[in-house]
């Protein structure tokens, strides 16, 4: 719908943009996102293909160029001779076939007619992004490059990195405490009332660095300020916290902060970031803000096939239907979509193994309690345990282990459904 109806977030017309941040997590095989990528690989993504020809340094991380990636999407699908962009806001659920991807900020007349759908409350939370700094204003004679534990495609390291020392890092916690925030809109105070019981405010994975503050005085060094794998070439020792900051566009003229989520009022921004040493002069080009999210109840409504319980060519995908993350988004929306082709032809739809990973997401948010659900990432403790008693005490091993049953039983299960990758991921580079 955008540009003409525009949303909280969103500043322009592209397809895919990314508004909190412009990573797509690791891509390192023997962790969970980078093994839920390989699959998406394997299956043919062509929204991943496009991420890695926007890829930026960003260690052992996909990052992308958030621009170039949006308008790579936007061309390919406009130039498809099968699609048809409509730009325009849909206000009703329409009768035939469809895929409901409208998250993370579903437009108040869609949610309205979701709701009446599904006969049930949304559940709300919200989610924060981090502010976007100019890197000609990073002071490098105080900030350093670096990768943790020297990982990464640039020789100096793929992210900036500002060291605290104690004293420095306990006066940022007290002033990020202390700091004024950015009151709730109406609409948001009132969507926070109808929070479903047990679910959380904030999603834990992307909590306002501010909130998490206020778990503790260590809780920032222990979290997104957590030094380990780095040293101060000008100490010659491991800085005592430290925020890193990773390139945003192609150019490497933006930087976001890392794990710097925030609602605090913009002025306060400027003042409390600029305490980080090497950011007393940083010039933002956007500020950190929080928005809402919306989300279903999964479990009551979608089957592992994304297909809803009562009708069959009715599927959600992305955000709305509660996993989180650009990569679980991208897959889920993936899934959702050989299903709808197959239930089109006569065949049918997919539930993938819940040892893969994509399986084990779509597995969680139609099968968890009332009491549990709440947006998940990828990561292993989705997946069936291994019963070889030697991987629990190894957690390395564990997770090799994990990788090579998902995707021995991913390839195994496209060979006897005759998924096969499409045509147009050979064409545009994935031979």
């Amino acid at each position: 719908m955008r540009p003409y109806i525009t949303t909280g977030a969103h500043r322009g017309a592209f397809l895919a943009e990314l508004v909190c941040s412009n990573s797509l997590g690791s891509n390192l095989i023997d962790r969970a996102p980078g093994l839920l990528k390989e699959e998406l690989r394997r299956l043919g993504s062509l929204l991943l293909m496009c991420a890695e020809k926007s890829s930026l340094p960003a260690g052992g991380a996909l990052a992308v160029d958030r621009d170039d990636f949006a308008q790579r999407v936007t061309e390919l699908v406009e130039g498809h001779s099968n699609i048809r962009v409509i730009r325009e806001e849909a206000r009703q659920i329409p009768e035939a076939p469809t895929i409901i991807a409208s998250g993370p900020l579903t437009s108040p007349a869609l949610s309205q007619a979701i709701a009446q759908y599904i006969g049930d409350e949304h559940l709300y939370f919200f989610d924060a992004i981090a502010p976007v700094i100019y890197g000609e204003s990073i002071d490098m004679s105080i900030a350093f490059r670096a990768s943790r534990y020297q990982r990464g495609e640039q020789e100096a390291g793929d992210y900036i990195n500002c060291p605290f020392t104690r004293d420095e890092y306990y006066a940022f916690v007290q002033a990020l405490l202390s700091a004024e925030r950015i009151e709730l809109r109406e609409f948001e105070q009132a969507l926070q009332k109808g929070v479903r019981a047990g679910a959380s405010q904030f999603f834990e994975g992307c909590l306002p660095v501010e909130i998490l503050a206020q778990r503790g005085a260590d809780a920032l060094a222990f979290g997104p300020m957590r030094p380990v794998g780095l040293v101060d070439p000008r100490k010659g020792r491991r800085p005592f916290a430290v925020a890193q900051l990773r390139q945003d566009n192609l150019a490497g003229t933006l930087f976001n902060l890392v794990g710097f989520q925030t609602n605090l009022k913009y002025s306060e921004q400027q003042r409390v970031f600029r305490m980080i040493p090497g950011l007393q002069r940083a010039e933002f080009a956007r500020y950190g803000q929080m928005h809402r999210n919306t989300f279903i109840f999964s479990p009551a409504h979608l089957r592992p096939t994304l297909q809803h319980r009562r009708r069959d060519d009715l599927f959600f995908a992305g955000q709305i239907t509660g996993i989180e993350g650009y990569a679980g988004n991208i897959a889920s929306g993936l899934l959702a979509g050989l299903n709808a082709a197959r239930l089109l032809q006569g065949q049918s739809p997919l539930e993938l193994p819940a040892t893969t990973m994509l399986g084990a997401l779509c597995h969680y948010i139609t099968n968890a309690s009332e009491a549990d659900f709440q947006p998940m990432k990828a990561n292993f403790g989705l997946l069936p345990t291994l019963e070889d008693d030697l991987f629990s005490r190894d957690k390395k091993r564990r997770y090799q282990a994990y990788v090579q049953r998902a995707l021995s039983d991913l390839d195994r299960f496209m060979s006897l459904t005759g998924v096969e990758v499409p045509d147009f991921a050979v064409t545009q580079g994935w031979e």
